[in-house]
């Protein structure tokens, strides 16, 4: 069955850096795209960035382009958030989601906390 696991959430000051996981299994991963959503208390998940299945092209949210960078391994079967440049906006749970034949799946999410 399909199954997600995101790691690499975690406590960081404003301005700082974090890199997040995802790693895939259960299909064949060089076959789909993969992207990251988050959700932050009281707020809808929301789309953050998503990345081709050859990792050549990628999209992201307005709200993180220029800050947030995806990257993959197929190798690894695994995908990464680099998160440069942190603010208090972005703290939320981070889901990790691929859509095989009409159904999304998620991982379990890993949590951004962003304070001084």
């Amino acid at each position: 069955q399909v199954q997600l696991v995101e790691s690499g959430g975690g406590l960081v000051q404003p301005g700082g850096s974090l890199r997040l996981s995802c790693a895939a299994s259960g299909f064949t991963f060089t076959n789909y795209a993969m992207s990251w959503y988050r959700q932050a208390p009281g707020k809808e998940r929301e789309h953050v960035a998503e990345m081709s299945e050859s990792g050549r092209s990628a999209n992201y949210a307005f709200s993180v382009r220029g800050r947030f960078t995806l990257s993959r391994d197929n190798a690894k079967n695994t995908v990464y958030l680099q998160m440069n440049t942190l603010k208090s906006d972005d703290a939320a749970v981070y889901y990790c989601s691929v859509y095989i034949s009409g159904a999304r799946y998620w991982g379990q999410g890993t949590r951004v906390t962003v304070s001084s």
